[in-house]
This record gives structure tokens, C-alpha cells and sequence, in this order.
């Protein structure tokens, strides 16, 4: 497997626990790591009483005592870097993984190894008092954790409405009510205010690829899914499994406004790998392509964090080039978008 679909697959592992298996050489691993229902009653062990606790439920509804006052965290997934960064408290992140790169500061870090199979070694080494995870990681690394007196607080977001909320109970869960709050805030603005303005406008029907050979796509009831309607666009595929992979006769004959791609994690930019694209036997057929309605989103489409209102904004813009375009029709809602601060999100994206 090549490393862009093993990023391509850890980004959106962490949102839903049965991407392990869009790839054939992860499926058999699959038994071994994907989240089981375990009892609600978890002891945080010693350690945890030797400090003031508070017990809290957990986004997969785990019972976890944690410390009232956390000084030392430890993440295990690239969203939940990413938002403790939101939050301010990068100074209490002790460690996190080799997959985490957002903010670039996060890639300064101690890290603990790859999501999947973290090292309990390393991460006991840091001392962390809280430990997150979410999805992507292994029950088996969180009741160990939990047996070494060390509390873990998991988050399963399967919407964007569900990554909204899970930053708030992090703030909540880390003392920094107020700044979970704020953010809230901010970021649900700014997606309010872009379905305002897409209200009246129908969805553009895309072609969300995954990974192009084979070409994989998302289904309904995927993350990237609920992020496309947020943009005003759906996916062109039906399908109750959430990685579909189709043949390019379907997608001739379902002929896609557009074609929506994930950043290739290289150092091609995304001209090269749109000219690639266009390269390629049966894509240059495809009515989309050959009038170059390609957009290439980055990886933070995929990844549940506060970012992802960013990507959607911009998805936004690429799909609906009118919505900042001067027009008698929409001049008053270009000025009410100016003011909210979604422009500037485009700008930042950029």
C-alpha cells in the first residue's frame, strides 16, 4: 500500500471505525482493532487517586475518572492534536503521534508512534493524566492504558455536527469551557452563514474519490458525506457500504458535475495531479474532466477538527464559484458574508 492511501486512510479512520476495511490489506487486521462495546464502568486506576477526580462519560459512553485539573495530555489521533491546539493548550500537550501536522507545531512534539499501534512505553514515559483517542485506535490500547492508572477519554464524531459538539465537551473536559465554547461558536456561525447563501442553490452532484485505482468513493452515511451537503454538494453514488468501490463505466454513466480529490500528500501540487488525472484512459472521457471541473480539497475534509469548517467553506467556494462573484442579485449577501468572517476563512485556506 502506498503511503498516500495509508494517510488517505488514518484521516478518515477517525471518523468512522469501518474505513479499516476499505483497504484489502487492512481487513484482516480489522478484527483485531476495531472498537468492541465494552461495560460503562471503567477505573482509571491508582494513579488517578491521588489526585481531585471527577467521573465523565466519554463520546462511546464510557465512564472515565479523570483528574479535575489535567496538566499533562497525551493525543492519539491528528483531529484531537488539532483541536487541543484550537483550544490553547499546546502547552500541556505532552506528546501525540506521527501522524499529527496540524498546527506544524504539532510535528515538534514527542510522539508515541503511529495511531493504530501506538507505544504504551512511550506514552507512560510522558506522564501524561489524560490520554485521547478516538476511533482510529485499538480497544486493546485503551484498556491498557486504563490498567496502568491512566485515564483515556475517546470520541467517536460521525457528523459535523458531532465534531462541533465533541470540541465543546474536550473544552469542557480540559477547563477551557469558555474557549470550547467560543470556537463553537465561531465555526457553527460561519457554517450557518454558508447555507444561507447555498438555501436556494442545488446541490452539486460529485464524484468524492477516495483513492483513484481502484477507484474508491464514499457512501451515504459517511463523515465526508455529511461535510459534502454542509458544501452544497452530494455524491453521485448510492451505496449503504460507506467505501464503495465502482467501476469507471458507472461513473460515465452517472456523468458527475465534478470531481472532488484529496490532497496527494506530496510535493506535486494539485495542477499536476489534476494534469494527471486528465492523463489517465476513461477519466479524460468522463464530461466533468474534459471541462475541468476538478477540485482537489486538502485532507482536511476528512479529519473531525476545527479545520474542517475551513475545508468546507472552500469546498464551498470551488463548487459554487458564484457565491463570491459580484452580482446585483447577491451583492447584500456577499457583504453579510465579508462581515462573518467566511471570506476570510476562504482566504486562509488558500
Amino acid at each position: 500500500m502506498t503511503s498516500r492511501l495509508q494517510l488517505t486512510i488514518l484521516a478518515v479512520t477517525a471518523i468512522s471505525i469501518f474505513l479499516v476495511c476499505a483497504s484489502p490489506t487492512r481487513c484482516a487486521a480489522a478484527g483485531n482493532t476495531s472498537r468492541l462495546p465494552r461495560p460503562l464502568a471503567q477505573d482509571s486506576g491508582k494513579a488517578a487517586s491521588k489526585l481531585a477526580t471527577k467521573i465523565v462519560t466519554d463520546g462511546t459512553g464510557r465512564q472515565v475518572t479523570v483528574p479535575v485539573k489535567i496538566q499533562r495530555i497525551v493525543s492519539l489521533a491528528p483531529n484531537l492534536t488539532e483541536i487541543v491546539y484550537a483550544l490553547g493548550l499546546e502547552d500541556k500537550l505532552a506528546g501525540d503521534t506521527t501522524y499529527c501536522d496540524m498546527p506544524a507545531a504539532a510535528k515538534e512534539k514527542p510522539h508515541v508512534g503511529a495511531p493504530v499501534n501506538p507505544s504504551l512505553e512511550a506514552i507512560v514515559a510522558l506522564h501524561p493524566d489524560l490520554v485521547l483517542a478516538t476511533a482510529i485506535n485499538r480497544w486493546e490500547t485503551v484498556d491498557e492504558l486504563t490498567r496502568l492508572g491512566i485515564a483515556v477519554y475517546s470520541t467517536e464524531p460521525r457528523t459535523v455536527r458531532d465534531m462541533l459538539q465533541s470540541i465543546e465537551l474536550l473544552g469542557n473536559l480540559m477547563g477551557v469551557h469558555e474557549q470550547g465554547a467560543a470556537l463553537v461558536a465561531k465555526l457553527q456561525m460561519t457554517l450557518d452563514d454558508l447555507q444561507t447563501h447555498l438555501r436556494e442553490r442545488p446541490l452539486v452532484h460529485v464524484l468524492f474519490v477516495v483513492w483513484e485505482d481502484p477507484l474508491i468513493t464514499i457512501g451515504q452515511n459517511t463523515f465526508i458525506a455529511d461535510a459534502l451537503r454542509y458544501a452544497g454538494a452530494e455524491s453521485v453514488i448510492i451505496s449503504k457500504q460507506d467505501w464503495p468501490q465502482i467501476s469507471m463505466e458507472e461513473v460515465l454513466r452517472l456523468e458527475p458535475e465534478y470531481i472532488v480529490l484529496t490532497s496527494n500528500h506530496s510535493e506535486t501540487d494539485d495542477s499536476e495531479q489534476i494534469r494527471d488525472l486528465r492523463a489517465r484512459p476513461v477519466w479524460n472521457q468522463i464530461e466533468a474532466v474534459k471541462l475541468g471541473r476538478i477540485v482537489v480539497t486538502g485532507e482536511e475534509i476528512t479529519r473531525p477538527a476545527p479545520g474542517l469548517v475551513e475545508a468546507i467553506v472552500q469546498l464551498a467556494h470551488d463548487l459554487h464559484p458564484e457565491l463570491l462573484q459580484p452580482s446585483p442579485k447577491n451583492s447584500h449577501l456577499q457583504k453579510q458574508w465579508r462581515e462573518s468572517g467566511a471570506e476570510r476563512l476562504v482566504a486562509c485556506v488558500r
